[in-house]
């Protein structure tokens, strides 16, 4: 957008993308393709047979430079003609004019000022939003047009907008959240290599708080065996709690076809003698046992108590968002600039958003390997129950 363009090396050019504008490298990110594209519709519409509790996103952007070798999103791009492993981490689609769109169908006489979530399938405020600056201008077009928005990120960068979206909820319910589901930054960064520390969003929370929001945070995913144990999570939700989190939703690591494949390259690579393992408790599927599922869930819900959370609803994990089961990739996937994506999750309120084992099988004593591990300004809004 603001950068010389250089030629793409052999296949990266992405001919077949609509609205293909050019194609951008610069070594200040090196290894990454930015592809600009101009986007014909920046509201995506979420189908009517899922279970979110919203109608519309929006995504800037797609791929996403965090990395993270979970991430529920990686199987989209694969309708992009890209892989979901490295190609999502690098293949960086760019809607230049998302904001002028955007602003176009919010103006129409039919749009009907439903909540529009942000995050869904990549994070709006990974680095390259330094540079485009695209969230400003969706943050202002969402509420001057009377539309409540929800935002999660890994990303600090959101501070840049504080002001912005104050002003913002002073007319619409804004929801706030970050993601956070590691204590110790050297697993951290192996699992999530292109975010943010575990302090740096520790310190997020606690800024976004400070500004009158009430952010919820999204301890998912759990990764079993490495961070599901009681003194990981008591150290985390803890530290959440100190920090002003307002909420905080817990589940297990997701492995839809895309992610999986790409999570247990890494898990072979880094804990190989966990694999095992991970085969009998998620047995070829995308999810964890259910018996696992309620041991963490109860796990989780005593030490929310012990920090003075209120209890979580029954969530799923998709790495990011929660999200109910059962839905395929392909209702799931922004299949195309400015098209059809259906993954995130709605806040109504204000500053509100939300992404281990008992052996083998589950026991009563369950497994430690653990890894080391405000209130809100009055507004008109604060009466509306987040949905986080």
């Amino acid at each position: 957008m603001r950068w010389e363009p250089q030629k793409a090396s052999d296949g990266a050019a992405l001919l077949p993308l609509k609205g293909l504008v050019r194609t951008v490298r610069t070594p200040e990110f090196e290894g990454v393709t930015f592809h600009e594209v101009l986007c014909k519709s920046a509201l995506n519409k979420v189908p009517a047979s899922s279970a979110m509790p919203f109608e519309w996103t929006v995504n800037p952007t797609r791929g996403c430079l965090h990395r993270c070798v979970y991430c529920f999103a990686r199987k989209s791009h694969e309708y992009l003609d890209l892989d979901s492993g490295a190609d999502f981490d690098s293949q960086i689609v760019v809607k230049t004019n998302v904001v002028e769109v955007l602003r176009a169908e919010l103006a129409r006489p039919s749009w009907q000022r439903d909540h529009v979530a942000l995050g869904s399938n990549s994070d709006p405020y990974m680095r390259a939003e330094g540079r485009y600056q695209l969230m400003p201008g969706i943050i202002d077009a969402l509420a001057e047009s009377g539309t409540p928005m929800s935002i999660l990120t890994k990303g600090p960068l959101l501070r840049r907008d504080l002001p912005h979206l104050a002003r913002a909820a002073q007319r619409v319910p804004v929801d706030l959240g970050v993601s956070l589901a590691f204590m110790d930054p050297e697993l951290q960064q192996r699992v999530e290599p292109g975010t943010s520390t575990p302090a740096a969003r520790l310190k997020l929370i606690r800024t976004i708080a400070e500004a009158g929001f009430r952010p919820t945070v999204m301890v998912m995913p759990v990764l079993p065996y490495l961070t599901d144990s009681t003194e990981h999570l008591d150290a985390l939700i803890g530290a959440l709690a100190e920090a002003g989190a307002g909420r905080v939703n817990v589940g297990a690591l997701h492995l839809r076809p895309g992610a999986r494949e790409w999570f247990l390259q890494w898990l072979a690579r880094d804990r190989p003698e966990l694999v095992p393992k991970y085969r009998v408790l998620y047995d070829g599927g995308s999810y964890a046992s259910a018996e696992y599922r309620r041991w963490l869930s109860q796990r989780a819900e005593k030490l929310r108590r012990r920090h003075g959370f209120p209890e979580q609803r029954e969530v799923a994990d998709t790495g990011r968002w929660s999200r109910r089961l059962g839905r395929s990739a392909a209702q799931e996937a922004d299949v195309g600039a400015g098209q059809g994506s259906t993954e995130s999750l709605r806040g109504s309120g204000h500053g509100h958003v939300t992404g281990g084992a008992p052996g083998d099988r589950v026991s009563g004593t369950g497994i430690s390997g653990g890894a080391s591990g405000g209130a809100a300004r009055d507004r008109d809004h604060s009466r509306q129950p987040s949905l986080f």
